[in-house]
């Protein structure tokens, strides 16, 4: 079953990211500046943002099997009629709507998690976001090539195919689940933003993850953009063949996993923020193209993804602590605080990037990362107040 639940969180998730590899090819068949064609990542994130806000609380509510199977549908018509777009505005609806309801992997981990022990619960988020990890990576890897072969509609359609026939083996083997909550769906919804306000620790990881995530985010909007310019000249399929450097990460989340379960997670997090902000001074060696750049993104996108992915299980495992009654709601608010934060910062990338080009955007990395680490300090002293 844990095997299942990560390969449903690599499919949702690859969703959200292959966009990213292919938004120059869009760009060029519909005749659109690449900064609008890039309009279609920040749409799929900001849906893919107010759908953990409003879809996944009702975990708390609605048994998963169908939560999870209508929602894999929806997203798999979605796919359909973004492959079918005629022009831009279209598919940036489409792709919207696409974010909005792939977050089936947000209700799995609140699932995993109330199956298994609390001491547990770090190793077994590890292996859930590996699973998430290999869908980001393989994802980029899959629409680069495909589209660069076939056109950008073939990455679309495939995934609509591949999403219809998951949810159909979902609807036949998820166990029978009894809802935590008979909250009303606005109770709930106000639930979530009641963690935030009564419980500071959700507070600190929220703040901490989303200004690494935002980070994370503009990287790889604007990479593409800057492999397929003049620095470097390449095509969209070198973005997914980069993006396979990092597979590393996919063995670094169980390992940061069980780390938490011994070490904590405040140990962790600074350690992940601290990897981050030294990532932005790694990419900036990349701005001139060549060997050396190219070396300098590989290993700054490999440290900043084991950065972003560790850190989110270490938060991830400090904010199911707070509650085991409400995991989903939990889960609602940290996670929608930090693809707020993701898509702020993919937004703010592109836009820095036309303005000041990859080094303007290595800057945005390491404020947002300074900004995590005043978090993550606060977090760790609040901790040791506690304990002392």
């Amino acid at each position: 079953m844990l095997l299942l639940l990560s390969f449903t969180g690599a499919v949702g998730v690859g969703t959200i990211y292959f966009p990213q590899a292919i938004s120059p090819l869009i760009a060029a068949a519909l005749h659109e500046p690449p900064g609008s064609a890039a309009l279609v990542v920040t749409a799929t994130q900001v849906g893919y943002t107010a759908g953990m806000f409003l879809l996944v609380p009702l975990a708390d509510r609605i048994p998963y099997r169908p939560l999870l199977v209508t929602l894999l549908v929806v997203t798999g018509l979605g796919l359909l009629g973004a492959g079918c777009a005629p022009g831009l505005g279209p598919l940036v609806a489409a792709s919207a709507l696409v974010g909005l309801a792939t977050v089936a992997a947000q209700v799995i981990g609140p699932l995993a998690a109330g199956m298994v022990a609390a001491d547990r619960r770090g190793a077994v988020t590890g292996t859930l976001l590996s699973g998430c990890i290999g869908g980001m990576l393989l994802a980029r890897t899959f629409s680069g090539t495909l589209g660069e072969r076939f056109g950008w509609r073939a990455p679309y359609l495939l995934a609509a195919v591949v999403v219809l026939l998951l949810a159909a083996v979902l609807a036949r083997v998820l166990p029978v689940t009894v809802p935590p909550s008979r909250r009303s769906y606005p109770a709930l919804l106000a639930g979530s933003l009641r963690l935030l306000r009564t419980e500071p620790d959700l507070r600190r990881s929220c703040l901490c993850q989303a200004g690494v995530f935002a980070g994370f985010s503009a990287v790889w909007t604007c990479l593409a953009l800057l492999l397929t310019g003049p620095a470097y000249g390449l095509g969209a399929q070198a973005v997914g063949t980069l993006a396979l450097v990092g597979a590393v990460t996919m063995f670094c989340t169980p390992y940061a996993g069980r780390l938490v379960d011994r070490r904590g997670p405040d140990a962790v997090g600074l350690v992940c923020v601290l990897g981050a902000l030294v990532s932005a001074g790694v990419l900036a060696f990349a701005t001139g193209g060549g060997a050396r750049g190219m070396t300098a993104l590989v290993a700054g996108t490999l440290l900043l993804d084991v950065a972003m992915q560790a850190g989110m299980v270490a938060h991830k495992a400090r904010v199911f602590a707070l509650r085991p009654d409400a995991l989903g709601r939990l889960n609602t608010a940290y996670m929608t605080c930090v693809y707020l934060g993701g898509s702020a910062g993919s937004w703010a990338g592109v836009r820095i990037y036309g303005r000041a080009g990859w080094p303007g955007v290595c800057v945005l990395v390491a404020g947002l990362a300074l900004v995590a680490l005043v978090g993550q300090l606060r977090a760790a002293a609040a901790s040791g107040t506690r304990r002392g």
